[in-house]
């Protein structure tokens, strides 16, 4: 007989491409995980996966399994939400892939309170800054700052609008001086985002978006470690207005104004198209906006205001 937990295995296996990676994603162990495969392949009376020591690839079997095995088990899942939705509950698993800065800064504060509201919701939040793939990576969304990165077709919401601004120590410009142009900026250091590159830096200038490259002191891919690395001393650094408003208001960070409006960007969560239905989604979206608020609640420090107003 086929048990939907064996199913629900090979499912993970087969989008994470290892059993310790699907263990972990499933919140249990790799024998479990192991156990459950050879028992599925038993009761279908064939090989799904192939495994060494060192590889693991899908049969021709699997992967028409898997494309089945998938859609069974989102129905199932939707089928449970549905019961818990006609009893005026929100319930089942809700994976989801946000920043890890945003997320342990903002993300997280404000998930403890529908957590608390639906606990019938089993949540795994996996904080990661690389783009990552909801098909790929078996989310149910992603939370991004930035541009929407994914393959296949996407529903995307816009919880939050987010200034970036441009930043220094007192240490900084008391050593190096305050740039006031844009031209100025190619004479200074800048901590750049590593996954966006130099082209990070985008000013708007006569209704156009011009690139502007510094010199670089460090490159990191990490929010926080650039905020850091500004209040070091280390450089200029261009950064969402919700790394740095407590910096702002402290004076321990100072705007830096060249006469032209970084590019800004957008908070967003996306789902897979398949997802659009999901009463999770819609009530975690839903409070989410309302949580950070339009304007959202981190540019309303007075410096930042002023800024805003320009």
């Amino acid at each position: 007989m086929l048990k939907l937990e064996s199913a629900a295995a090979f499912v993970a296996v087969a989008e994470s491409g290892s059993i310790s990676e699907a263990a972990r994603r499933m919140s249990l162990s790799k024998s479990v995980i192991s156990e459950r495969l050879s028992e599925l392949e038993r009761g279908l009376g064939t090989k799904l996966l192939d495994r060494t020591t060192r590889k693991l690839s899908i049969t021709e079997a699997g992967r028409g399994f898997y494309e089945r095995a998938k859609r069974i088990m989102q129905e199932v899942a939707d089928a449970r939400a549905e019961i818990a939705e006609r009893r005026g509950e929100l319930a089942g698993p809700l994976r989801i892939s946000a920043p890890t800065s945003f997320g342990i800064l903002h993300l997280g504060p404000a998930l403890y309170g529908f957590l608390a509201k639906h606990p019938g919701i089993e949540l795994t939040l996996d904080l990661e800054d690389r783009f990552a793939s909801m098909v790929a990576d078996g989310y149910d969304a992603i939370v991004r700052h930035g541009p929407v990165v994914e393959d296949g077709p996407v529903i995307v919401k816009k919880l939050a609008s987010s200034r970036r601004f441009l930043v220094a120590s007192p240490d900084y410009t008391e050593q190096f001086g305050l740039p006031v142009t844009t031209d100025d900026l190619k004479r200074h250091k800048g901590i750049i985002y590593s996954i966006r590159g130099a082209a990070d830096w985008r000013f708007k200038i006569s209704r156009r978006l011009v690139t502007i490259r510094p010199e670089t002191a460090l490159r990191v891919n990490n929010g926080i470690l650039m905020r850091d690395a500004a209040l070091a001393g280390l450089g200029l650094a261009l950064l969402p207005a919700y790394f740095i408003r407590t910096e702002i208001a402290d004076k321990r960070l100072t705007v830096v104004d060249v006469g032209a409006e970084p590019e800004g960007a957008t908070i967003y969560i996306a789902c897979p198209e398949d997802r659009r239905g999901s009463a999770k989604l819609r009530a975690l979206t839903a409070w989410l906006r309302n949580a950070f608020g339009d304007p959202p609640y981190w540019e309303h420090e007075p410096a930042l205001t002023s800024h805003r107003e320009k």
